[in-house]
């Protein structure tokens, strides 16, 4: 159980808080009582921490689903993301982001998003920033009209965007492109659109500020892939 929704956290406080009131009274426990509350009280102080300060504000991990961050991430890696990172500095290209994914990627992949109001966590590439001018074009990322140098990816985009690669995406503020390293097998900015409404077509390709999470830090398992993420 990986405790990421409230019920799951206030059950497992429900549960210490009724043992800290059973035990007192639990007959048959004899020297082992005091032991027993104190390992309660350490328990539920415990909890607090991690899942009211810990988790919402510093530290939390994540376990990678599928395969759009290969070569970078595989299957079942579990990773640590600095959930403070971007409280103290502005989110640079390059960053490994996790976020909560806009309802646009889950119109672009229906099959595996069936309830659009469920909210789900991303991880890709944080590849444009506020201001960036952002295009694909001959399998080559280009920001503010410079091919980027990008060894970590597993292919190059095989297909240009925005549309035929040929004019650039210049960024708004407050909001981000992402990609991932598995471009061409990958549900991100480049894939991302509203329903059709009337003979238009809206694109919406950004993760807004407010919904990134962290930075994605370490891969703790298994551990025989125990790395820092650049």
């Amino acid at each position: 159980m990986a405790f990421d929704r409230p019920w799951q956290i206030v059950l497992l406080i429900g549960l210490a808080v009724v043992l800290r009131m059973v035990l007192p009274r639990a007959p048959g426990l004899g020297r082992w009582r005091s032991s027993l509350l104190e390992l309660d009280d350490s328990l539920l102080i415990a909890i607090l921490v991690v899942f009211c300060v810990v988790r919402p504000f510093v530290l939390q991990t994540f376990f990678i689903p599928s395969g759009s961050m290969l070569p970078t991430l595989q299957e079942k890696d579990r990773i640590i993301v600095l959930r403070c990172w971007y409280r103290f500095q502005p989110p640079k290209p390059g960053d490994i982001v996790v976020f909560r994914a806009p309802k646009s990627a889950y119109y672009s992949n229906p099959m595996e998003n069936p309830d659009l109001n469920e909210q789900k966590d991303f991880i890709k590439r944080l590849v444009g920033t506020p201001g960036d001018r952002i295009r694909v074009y001959d399998s080559l990322l280009y920001r503010d009209g410079q091919p980027q140098d990008e060894p970590y990816i597993e292919w190059p985009k095989a297909i240009p965007w925005p549309g035929d690669g040929r004019t650039e995406l210049r960024m708004p503020p407050d909001q981000f492109v992402v990609m991932g390293d598995n471009r061409n097998n990958s549900n991100d900015s480049t894939r991302w659109e509203l329903p059709t409404f009337g003979p238009s077509e809206i694109n919406a390709p950004y993760v807004s500020r407010e919904r990134l999470l962290g930075k994605a830090w370490l891969i703790f398992w298994p551990p025989h892939r125990i790395r820092i993420l650049h």
